[in-house]
């Protein structure tokens, strides 16, 4: 009797288990690494990740531009926009913008159209989270141009481009703006605009009925002289922002008000530990899908240091430092799931795999994939 009640037991517990194990089964994932000119670089590498092993599976590289470095994906998951300083054409020597289709039962990628990007030493693409715009940060240039996205994923030309002026402290880096990147709200009604040259965060609203970049109520938040803001991420919380200033290696922990879109300084912190003082730099910052941790790249100490989020008041308390294992580690992406994170390593041209502790924010070596010269940027896209 024992026996045939957990032979029932068994019977009832092998379905549920055998779901899970096909949901983990199904979770396939692409990897999009973007890369600059250089090193017999070829274009955007498309890796399929294995989260068994944490290897990256090399399946196409997409050749059609110079230099695609920096990408997003549209929210609905079907679209990808690349930018490179590859010029538009013959005409425009300005970079490009490229749209693309997402194959969804492959991953690979069928180009829609370009447009040009209005600019040069374009650094960064984001993508509105309502799906109704792309945002480009030229660098060189000091603007930041907006388009329209069509229901099939087609851009626009241009419909309006914010060009920045001004200068800051830093002789060298700083004698003209700079855009560096361009971070939308959650609700899409405000744009926040990193300019490392100006040493702002300028604010924009959007004005989805004439499709314009309008200055907010509060047009900017002026961060500290020679900081040089870089980029710039928002807590699932929308209460607080984290700014990465690259120029001082520094995190400036930032409220939002939620009606106006402003920013006000609570606590600034320095990203490295106290005995280094070789030269760095300050390059992307992100946020565990948890809330509960920061983690932002060193360019010098080539690291990632960590942070714990205070959730009630935003502040950062120091965990660690963790190497990136190669050099000036550019990008980096958590996963979806919150259960890893991957670097690009510019200057190894590898990308390196860590395994998140979800407790402690800590990470673990996992894997490296190497012979993908001049990364600089890592989308995850799950297949739908």
């Amino acid at each position: 009797m024992k026996f045939y009640a957990l032979f029932i037991s068994l019977m009832m517990v092998l379905p549920l288990l055998t779901a899970c194990s096909d949901q983990a089964a199904e979770i396939n994932e692409i990897i999009y690494a973007g890369t600059f000119e250089g090193r017999d670089s070829e274009g955007i590498y498309i890796f399929e990740f294995n989260r068994a092993t944490g290897e990256l599976i090399h399946i196409d590289t997409v050749t059609d531009r110079i230099g695609p470095n920096f990408q997003a994906i549209h929210p609905n998951g079907k679209f990808l926009y690349s930018v490179s300083d590859d010029p538009f054409n013959d005409e425009e020597p300005y970079g490009t913008l490229s749209a693309y289709y997402i194959d969804n039962s492959t991953g690979l990628l069928q180009l829609i159209n370009e447009q040009s990007v209005n600019g040069r030493g374009t650094a960064h693409v984001s993508v509105d989270p309502l799906g109704n715009y792309v945002y480009v940060s030229n660098y060189s240039e000091g603007n930041l141009s907006m388009y329209m996205i069509d229901d099939d994923g087609t851009l626009s030309e241009s419909v309006d481009i914010a060009t920045h002026e001004g200068s800051s402290v830093n002789q060298q880096r700083q004698r003209a703006a700079h855009v560096h990147s361009a971070i939308p709200s959650a609700d899409g009604q405000f744009l926040y605009v990193s300019d490392l040259g100006i040493d702002k965060i300028m604010i924009y609203r959007i004005d989805r009925e004439n499709d314009t970049l309008e200055p907010a109520e509060t047009p900017w938040f002026e961060n500290e002289p020679g900081s040089g803001p870089r980029h710039f991420t928002i807590h699932q919380n929308s209460r607080f922002a984290y700014s990465a200033e690259e120029l001082t290696s520094t995190v400036a922990v930032l409220m939002i008000d939620e009606n106006t879109g402003a920013l006000q300084q609570i606590q600034r912190i320095t990203m490295l530990p106290d005995d280094f003082d070789v030269q760095n730099s300050a390059a992307d910052i992100h946020i565990s899908p948890d809330g509960r941790f920061l983690y932002a790249t060193n360019r010098g100490h080539n690291s990632l240091v960590i942070y714990e989020i205070d959730e009630a008041n935003g502040t950062l308390t120091l965990i660690g430092h963790e190497s990136t294992r190669g050099g000036h580690p550019r990008n980096f992406m958590i996963d979806e799931l919150g259960e890893f994170l991957l670097v690009a390593n510019r200057d190894d041209d590898n990308i390196t795999v860590f395994r998140r502790d979800a407790d402690s924010g800590l990470l673990n070596f996992v894997n490296e994939q190497t012979g993908i010269p001049m990364i600089v940027c890592l989308t995850q896209h799950i297949l739908q």
